[in-house]
């Protein structure tokens, strides 16, 4: 897992109160369906701890981490915020690519986050042109999805691929290469396909 899954987990747990390490692990669990390894579990105590979003509930406890209780901060609460309120904004734009690819480590994870995208990709259609050349480029730009590839049919009815790269620091896709007969990139991953075969 993330790390900063890990760590957006253990928040949205503690803001229901103060826990210790296991019943930290189980509301996890209760709200996922999966525990974390102890690794990402107190690893991610011990970064939230030493970013000052999370604190000893109680300093008598002892240091024992794992029977230690701990308590969101204050700072801890407006990371959470913005952290959900960066999700409300993706789900709520309506973004629902034809073809997402995952990094593998992320898959099973709920909510997908942008950080855990490799590649969206969209295939124009009739009714969809001005939705998929323009608003989703807007939109996955300004989410932080690393790379948007957009497909069109040529008037000679081959396909033609759009490549996009995300300029992380200004939000917007660069233009990349555009492929016809066969698609071959190295990044976000190495792939080769004949769009002739599609």
């Amino acid at each position: 897992m993330h790390s900063n899954d890990a760590q957006m987990l253990v928040l949205t747990v503690l803001a229901d109160g103060p826990l210790h390490g296991y019943a930290i692990n189980t509301a996890i669990e209760e709200l996922t369906g999966r525990r974390l390894g102890p690794g990402s579990l107190y690893g991610a105590l011990s970064r939230l701890e030493g970013r000052g979003l999370i604190q000893p509930a109680d300093e008598a406890a002892g240091s024992q981490e794992r029977h230690r209780t701990v308590r969101i901060t204050d700072a801890g609460r407006d990371q959470l915020r913005a952290e959900l309120h960066q999700m409300t904004r993706i789900s709520g734009a309506g973004l629902r690519p034809d073809v997402v690819v995952y990094r593998a480590d992320t898959i099973d994870i709920t909510p997908t986050r942008p950080e855990h995208v490799l590649l969206v990709a969209e295939v124009v259609s009739p009714g969809s042109e001005t939705t998929d050349r323009i608003v989703k480029v807007d939109q996955y730009a300004k989410a932080g999805i690393g790379f948007y590839w957009r497909i069109e049919q040529a008037a000679t009815g081959v396909p033609l691929v759009y490549t996009y790269v995300l300029d992380p620091a200004t939000k917007t896709y660069r233009d990349g290469d555009v492929f016809t007969g066969v698609l071959k990139v190295a990044a976000p991953f190495p792939v080769e396909i004949d769009l002739g075969q599609i």
